[in-house]
């Protein structure tokens, strides 16, 4: 079985094109709900970001407050980076263990920073997701009631588009004036050739 990392910036279409794959009978690792889930479960995750974030990161009914996470770690890229040693490894156990229940020729691990949690080196080929950055900033402040300021600030702490085609395998352009199943349809018969 292939393993198949998919990425691309915050409102790039990640999760629109994962909809398709499933719809193919790919499964789909959604690394960033994961994440989440054991941010509000798992008990040493959880006394570890009290430790580093303190109380406050938890909302009362005890599920991390996202807003206020986001809100400290991306304007300071060394909190970002002690959260990622914490969550990151737990998400990839997971997916691990994930992998072995899983029997199609590839499975897709999304992730908004495959390449630069360096996940990507795990994958056998990789897949991103681009568009061009005013329609990904409409998308995000459509999506999320965000600021275009927080926007941009989320976008400025993730890879650009061209680093991330540097090391990518395939390339799904998703703008407005562009089609994504046929692009799909064909990544699809590639890893089901090789899978």
């Amino acid at each position: 079985m292939i393993k198949v990392g998919i990425t691309g910036g915050i409102g790039s279409g990640k999760s629109t094109i994962c909809k398709v794959f499933r719809v193919l009978g790919i499964p789909v690792f959604e690394s960033d709900g994961v994440a989440r889930q054991l941010m509000n479960s798992d008990p040493e995750m959880c006394a570890q970001l009290v430790e580093l974030f303190g109380a406050s990161v938890y909302l009362p009914n005890q599920l991390i407050d996202r807003k206020y996470l986001a809100g400290i770690v991306f304007s300071n890229p060394s909190l970002l980076a002690q959260l990622n040693g914490i969550v990151h490894p737990k998400v990839r156990e997971v997916f691990a263990a994930w992998c072995k229940n899983q029997h199609s020729a590839y499975v897709l691990h999304e992730s908004a920073i495959l390449f630069e949690s360096g996940f990507y080196k795990l994958m056998d080929k990789t897949i991103t997701v681009i568009a061009n950055e005013n329609e990904r900033i409409e998308r995000v402040i459509k999506r999320d009631g965000a600021t275009e300021e927080l926007v941009n600030q989320r976008i400025r702490n993730q890879w650009s588009d061209i680093e991330r085609i540097k090391l990518a395998d395939f390339v799904i352009g998703n703008n407005e004036d562009e089609l994504i199943i046929p692009q799909i349809i064909e990544i699809d018969k590639k890893l089901r050739a090789n899978g």
